[in-house]
């Protein structure tokens, strides 16, 4: 037999690394689907009306050893200099275990956010020592389980300080101390929330005329303050006090929660986590146990399982924004999961200790490099500091500056005549001499012996933190090693198993493109680095932009927004900043679909827009007509539409073209989320289509991993007429206020969309859109008949993601769709998404990774579990006794007595299950209610976790 080069290009040029189905497998896919090709499925799935008319062409793909190649060139093209601008981001080491073992690993890097208790304990456990950490070093007693950077952060601590204080003021004070880019962010959250932002220094507050001050502690140039005399004052006039606090810092001197407030935010990059340019890394937020239910983001909690035994578990807001839609307090999704992880395990690796000691040793350094440029004849300030000076140079501000570039040293630039400088954990003696080299001083290290005559004694810290056993492990790296290795172990990630999600596109992250982001060249780099240091991250962030406006239609996009939420929240501040641009204050009416994502209408609400929801036909579609008559009545009130393409159920809508007219017609903008792009890329173009603006969620479609429920990135692609509108920063210029603390959001990162893009080339992205409609069309025709799949487009087709109804089983069996996802669990999967957007049903995507055997492995684990079912509807199985009630099952379960109507192997080895490398979750079923009831979110001491099993 012969075979010619063409017979392999379905596969090959597709790349075999990112395609599942071989093309053996395709061809029983097509069998079974009744289709003779996959143009023939996309065919009969995308409707020729916005199909694109130019194939995607970044010419020919890059083998791994070809990309790796190139990467490297561009990676040369960075300049790593030791960073001493400070401002936020500081050089720190990674432990090599930690970034072998966190960062590196797919067991961490590859989960999905927590939502499914089960299955998730070892990153829920990681995430409490997070959240035990913080609540330990700012002396507040709740902690979240950390947001999207620092300037975000304070944000959030502005907005939620705003609902919850007592003080009847719309206005907010913050300190001129604080990092400009904080600032920045806190004036661009609350301009379209109508609060006034009053700046000064922290002796110019007028408590009774605000409602809450945030104090940067210790300040952007240095100084160290106790805002205790502040923050009385504040409470006395019913307002609120917002520390931005260095956790470091707080190693060593007075905790927010002593000085009184209530309220503390801030970033744990230093804490192992690479600069990366500006990200991604943890921030956090902390606050007193009476505004936990106010406080944004997740929040890990300890509970009881079916059994009695401890078990971790978000608790309380969780996902609220899909509840409140509209009236949520937040639109926080996508956090900063593994970088909290990474940080938590700095904690644990170095103990208190070891942090108190790093911080220390940084004092030390501070103290002797000011020692040096005192003797020197500078002035320097402030008098008392942690780690940041500020230095009086008059005219020679420029000539030190390049002098330090000259040592291969950055400092700040501050004003005219002052230079920054930030002394970190990496500094070594030898960059102290290259220091006062470069302000003309020519000493010793070992001329100056420091100690801490300059690190305020009345401010020293004088409580314990970090007290519990986890931190106090034997740091051992083979014990170090165990322990990781152990939480690994609890959780069911990527590298298990298919994660179907429905809308969260759980696909592979390809090694070779996760190999840069560790480099040094990407990694150690400042964000507010010169330019001429930043040239191959400049080429790269510019290439990818120019790619990613050829994938989806648009002509400028902005890379600042760190998560699809931001993305979306700047999306449509652009869209109302364009707005005003024309005079076209009054427009404020966003039109919504009932279906739509619950950060749609909580993006709209932040940026000051009124939500009108729209409803939807019987078939899932947009009403379009009462699209319309919103739209008519909203008139020249009417500023945009948010739409999801695909939609939210599944489906390519054919009245999309029309739902843009429509909106337009109006004189609104129309904004199209990126969530489903999966099932676009190479297909069509939402530019194309309508849209003027779309977020696109690079941690979905364009491989960025997941991380357990954070980093993300989702820039924003726009029409050439919104582009002078899109986020600016106090560092990179621009009309418009930043959303990220970096210019780029987390860059970092941003070496996997591009690796990944080309890796594929034009015709493998197209590829991977029309397998991912194949897979997920494979698995509704294998269900179908014994499942019902709810929404489907003009010829029966779904497509990325498809869902099904199990609303029948509560009654019929009293089963409900928790039951089914915790049974897929003994299967060996993670459930896909459950009740959204319809309440009782699953909604599955399946994605293009996944293999023949890997989907067909889910269906049977299925069609089996709707056997059981059946079992239970015909009266064979006992309506509350059954697998499905008493799912998951651990190894607990095959021990000890046994009193169930069914086998030890039905119950742990159902279909699907694998017999050797079974998965087995840690825990029974979480008891979700008694958590909420007993709220704990830190570690609590060992016997408290009998106490709950007694």
């Amino acid at each position: 037999m012969t075979f010619t080069p063409t017979d392999y290009l379905p596969y090959d040029f597709a790349n075999r690394r990112h395609i599942g189905p071989s093309p053996a497998e395709m061809d029983e896919m097509f069998a079974t689907l009744g289709v003779g090709s996959l143009d023939e499925l996309i065919d009969q799935t995308v409707p020729a009306s916005i199909r694109q008319e130019e194939p995607l062409d970044f010419g020919k793909p890059k083998s791994e050893r070809e990309l790796l190649w190139a990467m490297r060139q561009i990676a040369q093209k960075n300049t790593i200099f030791t960073t001493m601008i400070g401002q936020g981001y500081y050089g720190t080491v990674t432990p090599p275990a930690i970034q072998r073992n966190i960062l590196e690993n797919p067991a961490w890097y590859t989960a999905y956010t927590p939502y499914q208790p089960e299955i998730s304990q070892g990153r829920l456990e990681a995430l409490l020592n997070y959240q035990t950490m913080i609540s330990d070093l700012t002396g507040l007693e709740i902690a979240n389980a950390s947001l999207l950077d620092e300037a975000t952060a304070a944000a959030e601590a502005v907005t939620m300080a705003e609902r919850v204080a007592k003080s009847k003021s719309k206005a907010v004070f913050v300190d001129a101390n604080c990092h400009p880019q904080n600032i920045a962010v806190i004036r661009t959250r609350c301009a379209p929330l109508d609060i006034e932002v009053i700046v000064g220094e922290p002796e110019a507050l007028d408590p009774g005329a605000v409602f809450a001050a945030v104090f940067q502690y210790p300040g952007t140039y240095g100084h160290v303050r106790d805002f205790t005399d502040q923050i009385e004052a504040l409470h006395e006039a019913k307002a609120l006090g917002i520390v931005i606090a260095d956790p470091l810092a707080l190693t060593l001197l007075k905790e927010p929660g002593a000085m009184g407030a209530d309220i503390a935010v801030g970033s744990t990059q230093r804490f192992g986590v690479p600069m990366g340019y500006g990200g991604p890394h943890a921030a956090y937020m902390a606050c007193r146990d009476a505004y936990k239910r106010a406080m944004p983001g997740r929040l890990v909690g300890v509970s009881i399982d079916s059994r009695g035994n401890k078990a971790y578990r978000l608790s309380l807001q969780t996902r609220e924004q899909h509840i409140r839609r509209e009236k949520a307090t937040s639109n926080v999704c996508t956090a900063q999961a593994l970088l909290a992880v990474m940080a938590s395990f700095y904690g644990v690796f170095h103990g208190p200790e070891g942090l108190k000691a790093i911080a220390q040793r940084i004092h030390r350094k501070t103290e002797r490099l000011v020692m040096g440029l005192e003797a020197g004849g500078y002035t320097v300030e402030p008098e008392l500091f942690f780690d940041t000076v500020t230095v009086e140079v008059g005219a020679l501000q420029g000539v030190i500056m390049e002098a330090g570039r000259r040592e291969r040293i950055n400092f700040r630039r501050v004003g005219t005549t002052k230079i920054g400088i930030a002394v970190d954990e990496t500094i070594r003696p030898a960059v102290l001499e290259g220091v006062w080299r470069a302000f003309g001083l020519d000493y010793r290290a070992e001329d100056f012996a420091a100690g801490y005559t300059r690190l305020p004694v009345q401010y020293h810290r004088t409580s314990e933190f970090m007290t519990h056993p986890t931190f106090h492990h034997n740091r051992a790296e083979t014990e170090m090693m165990r322990y990781m290795r152990r939480l690994a172990d609890r959780d069911l990630a990527l590298d298990r198993a298919m994660i179907p999600l429905g809308s969260c596109t759980m696909k592979l992250n390809a090694a070779a493109e996760m190999m840069p982001v560790t480099w040094p060249d990407f990694s150690n780099i400042h964000p507010f680095a010169p330019a001429d240091q930043v040239r191959g991250y400049t080429e790269m962030i510019e290439d990818l932009s120019a790619k990613l406006c050829t994938i989806t239609g648009y002509d400028a996009m902005s890379m600042q927004p760190n998560s699809g939420a931001q993305g979306e929240y700047a999306g449509l501040l652009t869209i109302m900043a364009y707005h005003r641009a024309k005079g076209d204050e009054h427009r404020h009416v966003c039109l919504i679909p009932v279906s739509a994502h619950g950060t749609n209408p909580a993006s709209a609400q932040m940026c000051g827009m009124d939500v009108v929801v729209v409803k939807s036909a019987e078939n899932g579609d947009i009403d379009v007509e009462d699209f319309r008559a919103k739209a008519e009545a909203a008139g020249d009130n009417l500023a945009a539409a948010m739409i999801t393409y695909p939609s939210t159920h599944g489906v390519f809508e054919e009245t999309v073209r029309e739902v843009c007219e429509i909106t337009h017609a109006h004189g609104g903008q129309v904004y199209i989320d990126g969530a489903n792009l999966n099932a676009m890329v190479g297909l069509a173009r939402p530019g194309d289509v309508g849209g003027d603006v779309s977020h696109l969620n690079l941690h979905k479609t364009f491989c960025i991993p997941h991380g357990g429920g954070g980093p993300g990135m989702g820039p924003i692609g726009v029409k050439a007429h919104l582009a002078p509108h899109l986020p600016g920063h106090p560092e990179t210029g621009g009309e418009e206020g930043p959303v990220s603390a970096a210019p780029y959001g987390s860059p970092g990162i941003l070496v996997i969309p591009w690796a990944y893009i080309a890796l594929m080339g034009g015709e493998g992205l197209t590829q991977a859109t029309k397998v991912a409609i194949l897979n997920a069309n494979y698995i509704a025709r294998r269900l179908e008949g014994s499942f019902e799949v709810l929404y489907r487009g003009r010829n029966g087709r779904v497509a990325h993601e498809c869902i099904i109804d199990t609303r029948p089983y509560a009654e019929s069996a009293g089963v409900t769709v928790d039951d089914i996802a915790k049974r897929l669990i003994d299967n060996g999967f993670h459930a896909p998404t459950m009740s959204w957007p319809v309440a009782g049903t699953l909604m599955i995507e399946p994605t293009e990774s996944e293999t023949k055997a890997e989907l067909d492995r889910f269906c049977d684990a299925m069609l089996a579990i709707r056997e059981e079912i059946r079992a239970i509807e015909e009266g064979r199985i006992d309506r509350d006794n059954n697998p499905l009630k008493n799912a998951p099952h651990t190894v607990e379960d095959l021990i000890g007595d046994w009193d169930r109507p069914y086998s030890r192997e039905e119950g742990c080895y159902p279909a699907g299950a694998f017999r050797v490398d079974k998965y087995w979750p840690p825990v029974n079923r979480v008891d979700n209610v008694w958590g909420d009831r007993h709220l704990v979110c830190t570690c609590p001491p060992l016997e408290a976790y009998q106490e709950a099993a007694e």
